[in-house]
């Protein structure tokens, strides 16, 4: 029950009703009673914006908001229909007194989850209360509107109930709802939402709002809340059913939901299986929804909504640098190859097309099949032919794998392969060939808030490749990682600081007998600007061969310009040994430039960076790099 002791404010109305909405979402109405609802929202309108923006009809307005801050001011008018009706076109006088009327509910209504609760609001037009005008006797125009706005006290919380609580739950509770706190339409939202919400995290999924009792005593300026829950029985998964139309069959849909059927209930576990049907990358929407009533059993069953995305699609893409010239790429993909949302992925890529080199090109075919050995486990099987002419080096390689990848959160992932390579490659060392058995452990823990664009966060990847040489052919493990952080400057994250530290080591074989395709090279867009790619080795005789260890770290500020225009300053810097450890005698190389990014939205910027060679092969000159996405 809501309950208001009306005081003088109202201007010819007192409030008095009772109403119950479930989460004690309340909704209030001037003259006839009190509900509370969430609150209008958005930034506020300044006074200036306000006499800049005059109304095309010469109306007469003002505004008056005495003892009101800035900020609630803006949300008055923000949420004001006769704010917006009165910069029409020659407004109606039956549209002004339209938005008047609307206007007594919005006002109280954004006073009250500003914990306001005796407001005295007058909306006057030419003069007249708008609340007692006959909208049947209007005048042909209104040219006067005069709101007058008196907040009174802000309340405060006295009695604070919500109960009953399970008996790890009362952590949960918003810590503003307490005796003393501001009192808020928000507050209250969010203690029936969490009180809901904890019980249902208990296993009590049909949990509700039973009762309410909201007083307030204006004498005192206070609100008393007395929030009762009914938590319902404990309740178990029942069977996923399916709705909607798909191609993929129920059974793989199931699978891949992973959900845990006979298992206590828990949003958690709901929201999971919802995630694991989109990250599938089968369908457009998912929507998981609760039965309405319980089955036998306590047992409660959800329905999976489904609706497939496009079976295929063609992607292109292409780069250019200074050095190595354009690279294009395509992929071709089919989502649901066999009805369990299995997923091939083709890609061809051909580079060095006007580049110093000759043409590099890369044939990969990829199927993954998901919740192949559990509902967060795609099993995947690789294929890769590759030919690569690299400033000190040529190959051609082969490569069979297969592998699990797992996801144990959106944060993160690891995957696992074995699997065969055959190398033929001509370097430092001469024409040769190495075949070996390999495996590859890889996680990545990404905390980014952009893939694309990052502004916080981080990014961390660790790779482990043990490989066993084939016909007398050496063995080893080459070890790899890369971190990134990004940070914010300043609290618009109009200024960005970002870094990149890579680091890989081989051991095992000797240089002599290590394979180009796993030694390091620095240089160009992946690790130091400034420098053409795979610039910098280890020097053998005349020539260079690939290191075996490697260390890179580049750094950028990034300054946004214009609303879709960055500029950004690096340096790059990048070491590479002989050893398996970067010493002191390693050879090294820098790059220092600048940047320019355009922002395309949903894509990411539009990246073009002009970089000079600081040490390390200054005869290089000037490089340049364009791109889509961040350099790193």
């Amino acid at each position: 029950m809501i309950r208001v002791l009306p005081r003088s404010g109202f201007r010819g109305s007192s409030c008095h009703i009772k109403q119950k909405v479930l989460f004690c979402t309340w909704c209030i109405a001037v003259g006839i009673g009190l509900a509370l609802s969430a609150a209008t929202s958005g930034a506020a309108q300044s006074q200036t914006d306000e006499k800049q923006e005059q109304p095309a009809a010469l109306l007469n307005w003002e505004f008056e908001t005495p003892e009101i801050s800035e900020d609630l001011r803006g949300r008055l008018l923000q949420a004001s229909a006769l704010n917006t009706t009165r910069r029409r076109p020659s407004p109606g006088a039956q549209d002004i007194l339209a938005a008047a009327l609307a206007d007594y509910r919005s006002f109280v209504q954004v006073l009250y989850d500003a914990g306001y609760f005796g407001p005295s609001v007058t909306i006057r037009l030419n003069g007249r209360e708008a609340a007692t005008i006959n909208p049947l006797t209007l005048p042909e125009r209104f040219s006067n509107i005069d709101v007058q706005i008196k907040s009174g006290a802000q309340f405060t919380l006295g009695q604070a109930r919500l109960a009953p609580l399970p008996e790890a739950g009362a952590d949960e509770i918003p810590e503003g709802f307490r005796t003393g706190a501001p009192a808020t339409t928000g507050i209250l939202r969010d203690a029936a939402a969490a009180g809901v919400t904890v019980w249902r995290e208990a296993g009590h999924a049909k949990a509700a709002v039973s009762n309410q009792r909201i007083t307030a005593q204006h004498r005192a300026a206070t609100l008393n809340a007395d929030i009762q829950l009914q938590p319902g029985p404990l309740l178990t998964f029942g069977e996923l059913r399916i709705a909607g139309k798909s191609d993929v069959r129920p059974d793989a849909i199931k699978r891949i939901a992973g959900l845990p059927s006979g298992s206590q209930f828990h949003p958690a576990d709901l929201a999971a299986s919802a995630e694991r049907l989109r990250r599938s990358g089968a369908f457009s929407a998912v929507v998981l929804r609760e039965a309405e009533t319980i089955g036998p059993s306590q047992t409660l069953n959800i329905t999976a909504d489904v609706e497939d995305l496009p079976k295929r699609r063609l992607t292109f893409g292409a780069e250019l640098n200074s050095s190595d010239g354009i690279e294009l790429s395509t992929s071709w993909m089919h989502r649901n190859l066999f009805g369990g949302a299995e997923r091939l992925r083709i890609e061809a890529l051909v580079g060095g097309i006007g580049g110093a080199s000759d043409l590099d090109g890369r044939l990969s075919l990829r199927l993954d099949r998901p919740a192949t050995f559990g509902p967060d486990d795609n099993l995947f099987y690789l294929a890769e032919f590759e030919r690569l002419d690299e400033e000190h080096y040529s190959a051609t390689q082969g490569v069979l794998s297969v592998g699990v990848r797992r996801i144990y959160s959106d944060e993160l992932i690891g995957e696992a392969s074995v699997g065969f390579a055959n190398v033929l490659a001509n370097d430092a060392f001469g024409r040769r060939r190495f075949q070996f058995a390999l495996a590859r452990v890889r996680a990545e823990h990404d905390k980014r808030d952009s893939v694309v664009n990052a502004t916080s966060g981080h990014f961390l990847a660790l790779q482990a490749q043990p490989f066993i040489g084939i016909d007398d052919g050496a063995s080893g493990v080459q070890l790899q990682a890369d971190g990134r952080i990004y940070r914010r400057l300043d609290t618009d994250g109009r200024f960005v600081f970002a870094s990149r530290l890579q680091i890989g080591s081989v051991v095992g074989p000797s240089l002599s007998e290590l394979s180009p395709t796993l030694g390091f090279f620095s240089g160009g867009a992946g690790s130091v600007r400034g420098h053409e790619f795979q610039s910098l080795g280890v020097p053998v005789g005349d020539d260079t061969a690939g290191g075996r260890s490697f260390l890179s770290l580049a750094t950028e500020l990034r300054a946004k310009v214009g609303e879709r225009i960055s500029l950004v300053g690096f340096y790059d810097i990048g070491l590479v040994d002989s050893s398996s450890l970067i010493g002191s005698g390693s050879a090294s190389q820098s790059g220092v430039g600048l940047g320019l990014r355009y922002d395309l939205a949903g894509i990411g910027p539009l990246r073009l960076d002009l970089a000079l060679p600081v040490d390390g092969g200054t005869e290089d000159g000037l490089q340049f790099y364009i791109g889509i996405g961040q350099a790193f």
